[in-house]
């Protein structure tokens, strides 16, 4: 093989991986999730408890996720995973259901948010 021909299918090998989008990639019909990886552990976990929308409607990076299994497992009784359960579920999500963009817009500033209706002091009768 020729190095030119090597060049030529590395940029070819980019060029596609670049022009692949969510409509290129493989789904499941039942969950929505994005076929590859670890996503077979996804499902057996994750929805054993809840929708697999809440999972494909969320964004977030690697830490945010953990943060929100450690709130599950804190909070929901979510069961505790092996190390490296844990990793490959996290590195799946943050690799399929990472932050976009275009996904939302960004957060209003404090002094542009409504009165919280729970906050003490707000609402005399939850008191």
């Amino acid at each position: 093989m020729t190095a030119n021909r090597i060049i030529a299918l590395g940029i070819a090998a980019v060029l596609i991986s670049l022009g692949a989008t969510a409509q290129d990639r493989e789904i499941d019909e039942v969950t929505g999730f994005v076929k590859t990886g670890d996503w077979e552990l996804v499902r057996a976990n994750c929805i054993a408890c809840h929708s697999s929308k809440l999972i494909t409607q969320q964004r977030g990076s690697a830490a945010q996720w953990l943060t929100l299994i450690k709130w599950m497992q804190a909070k929901q009784n979510l069961w505790q995973f092996a190390p490296d359960v844990e990793e490959k579920i996290v590195a799946y999500l943050a690799e399929n259901y990472a932050p976009q963009a275009d996904r939302r817009r960004a957060a209003l500033p404090p002094d542009q948010m409504p009165p919280n209706p729970y906050a003490p002091g707000l609402n005399p009768v939850n008191e």
